[in-house]
């Protein structure tokens, strides 16, 4: 293996590989997900300050205290459409990362470090791309860059960017191996309580053992999920799935549990939403409770999201599509994420999107990268798509 090389610090406009050091260095870990978690206050303040140098307008969102979002924005002088550029400024954990998280490395034409793909690049591609095509003077439409919070958890900053802003289109810059993403799944959370009833180990005629009765439940589910997979598929995303992710019950060895929870996740597909997901569950827990001796639930739903599906017709679609093209020699493959982004709350909010950006592996693992090349790719291409699409 080569040795390593130290990323030089430094965050020139015309060099994203060094902003990304830069922001790679910055701990940004989401405390919603691991509590204690530095979260995004000193990062928006380091991409506050980077673009307010080059002339952008900062607003800075702080619903949520220690949770900022950062919108910045380069005034059009009037006349050409508004493009928003999104990206999330929070990572998952440190703790679990092969190496030091925080200090970038390079090696064959890769930069290591946690957020490097999942999704500090994209962060610093459009940073500079926006940087580039303002640098001589404004467009016809703002440029505007959304570098929001809380994306790996809840999306509360994108949902409190699209309170107060809005655009003509909007690309979120996750990483998709430069392929342009015009789809991905959503999902949907749920509880399920299955009541037994407490009773001393000695006395199965007076106990009912929740957990037992559990079992009838995550039969169901596999069963469940057989059944979506042989189902109606989108040309895309194929179908949705289910599982169960965590079940907690049971008290003490000498006890029947009187109760067990199980939460459970429905991803889902364009045509299906929490509503359709719940009367889905509803219909396979009645069919129990109609079978199975003593079985008693409780459905709760969660956090939920919807599903995205982007025209491909739509201009922002059209434009990148033909700067891509330009870019790698041939036209670039069009595919779908089974993953959930926030161009589902664009895409609600009126705006039209997609999702469009870097090459590399290792999102939420224990090495992460990002291809260097793939980078200056993304760049060039964000920069032409805003200088055709805002002028």
């Amino acid at each position: 293996m080569l040795p390593e090389t130290p990323v030089t610090p430094g965050s020139p406009a015309s060099d994203p590989a060094r902003l990304l050091a830069r922001l790679i260095s910055i701990d940004s870990v989401n405390p919603d997900l691991v509590p204690g978690g530095a979260g995004e206050s000193v990062i928006a303040d380091f991409c506050g300050a980077w673009l307010a140098a080059r002339g952008f307008e900062i607003h800075r969102l702080e619903k949520r205290p220690g949770r900022p979002s950062l919108v910045a924005i380069a005034r059009g002088t009037g006349g050409g459409q508004s493009l928003m550029l999104n990206g999330h400024l929070d990572t998952v954990g440190l703790t679990d990362y092969d190496g030091d998280p925080l200090d970038p490395q390079i090696r064959d034409g890769r930069m290591y470090g946690r957020g490097t793909f999942d999704m500090k690049a994209g962060i610093a591609a459009m940073m500079v791309a926006a940087a580039r095509t303002t640098a001589h003077g404004p467009l016809r439409g703002d440029v505007i860059l959304a570098c929001v919070a809380d994306e790996e958890y809840s999306s509360s900053g994108t949902e409190e960017v699209l309170e107060a802003f809005t655009a003509d289109a909007a690309i979120v810059t996750e990483p998709s191996h430069l392929d342009v993403t015009l789809a991905h799944k959503g999902f949907a959370w749920f509880d399920v309580d299955i009541e037994g009833r407490a009773a001393h180990g000695s006395r199965p005629d007076l106990g009912v053992d929740a957990i037992a009765k559990t079992g009838h439940l995550l039969v169901a589910l596999e069963n469940l999920g057989a059944r979506l997979a042989q189902g109606p598929a989108h040309p895309l995303l194929g179908t949705g799935t289910v599982h169960a992710s965590v079940i907690h019950g049971g008290e003490e060895p000498s006890t029947y549990p009187a109760h067990c929870r199980t939460t459970l996740e429905r991803r889902t597909v364009p045509g299906e939403d929490a509503d359709s997901v719940e009367r889905e569950l509803a219909a396979m827990l009645d069919h129990l409770t109609a079978t199975v001796p003593d079985f008693r639930y409780r459905l709760t739903r969660g956090l939920h999201r919807e599903p995205f599906e982007a025209d491909p017709d739509a201009a922002i679609v059209r434009t990148l599509t033909r700067h891509a093209e330009q870019a790698l020699g041939h036209p670039p493959v069009v595919r779908a994420e089974p993953y959930w982004t926030d161009c589902a709350l664009l895409d609600r909010a009126g705006i039209p999107c997609l999702l469009f950006g870097v090459d590399g592996e290792g999102a939420h693992a224990a090495t992460e990268y990002v291809d260097l090349a793939s980078l200056d790719r993304l760049t060039d291409i964000l920069t032409a798509t805003i200088a055709d699409f805002c002028s």
